[in-house]
This record gives C-alpha cells, sequence and structure tokens, in this order.
C-alpha cells in the first residue's frame, strides 16, 4: 500500500466510505473504532493526497461530512488488487477471508452499549432507540470497517 502512497488505517477508512458513502468524521471514527483524533490525522493524510474530501455538515456546522473522491475510489480498487495479488501465492481466498473478519468484526460492535455505537450497527438516528438485534435492510453487512 505504501507504494500507492496509503497506510493501512487510511484504505480502511476509504473501504467504510466505499461501502457506506458519506458520514462524518465522528461515524467514520466509531465504525474503524478508532478515537477521533486518530481518524482526524488519517483523513487530513487522505485529505492531502486527495482521495477524500471533508465539507461543513449542513445539519452541524461543527462536524464535516467525509466523502471519497474520484482519486480515492481508484485507490480502493488499487488497494484491493494490490491484496489479492498478495494472497494470489497462499490457499486463501481473500474475498472470504474478508467476509469472515467482517462477520467478527459485526459480532465485536454489536457488544458496545454505546448509544452512538448501536446507531452505527443498526443503521439507527443517533438517540433512536433500536431493538436490540435490529439489523438494516442489507443485513448488517455494510456498515462495519472492512478488514485488509
Amino acid at each position: 500500500m505504501g507504494a500507492i502512497g496509503l497506510t493501512h488505517a487510511g484504505v480502511i477508512a476509504m473501504e467504510v466510505l466505499s461501502a457506506n458513502g458519506p458520514m462524518t468524521q465522528a461515524q467514520l471514527a466509531q465504525l474503524v473504532r478508532v478515537q477521533a483524533q486518530t481518524m482526524g490525522k488519517t483523513l487530513s493524510r487522505l485529505e492531502a493526497h486527495g482521495h477524500i474530501s471533508r465539507q461543513r455538515s449542513t445539519s452541524d456546522r461543527r462536524s464535516h461530512v467525509v466523502s471519497l473522491t474520484d482519486q480515492g475510489r481508484q485507490a480502493v480498487t488499487a488497494a484491493a488488487d494490490m491484496e489479492r495479488s498478495v494472497l494470489a501465492a497462499t490457499p486463501i481466498d481473500p474475498d472470504l477471508l474478508r467476509q469472515e473478519l467482517q462477520a467478527v468484526v459485526r459480532v465485536l460492535a454489536t457488544k458496545s452499549t454505546s448509544p452512538e455505537a448501536t446507531a452505527i450497527v443498526t443503521g439507527a438516528e443517533p438517540g433512536a432507540a433500536a431493538a436490540p438485534g435490529a439489523a438494516t435492510e442489507s443485513g448488517v453487512a455494510a456498515e462495519t470497517a472492512p478488514l485488509n
């Protein structure tokens, strides 16, 4: 990934954005399971390289909505291609490995009791009551951080 100017943390953040669409920095940090300050540093690097853009939220001027740029989408594709080429010499199916790791992350994410984590995992609005174990239409498939 260093060959294309990305860190592992940057690729994970971009994959989450690719799977879920634009979101606030706080939501992204929660999904990736890092502190907001750490995510801010990662996003600054990605923004400097043109992979993401940050716009002030229209609903909350204190927060920023993060989006992938076209260059960022290309970088996500390049990182996935690199992952496949690295794993090609092993008997591991990279797509199956990714699915299994995502399932583990989903289970761990549902164990969190914070309202913010619950809202992200269930797809509900923060502060809205959600039934324990509730799933989104997609079966809670895309709301956790894809792992490399």
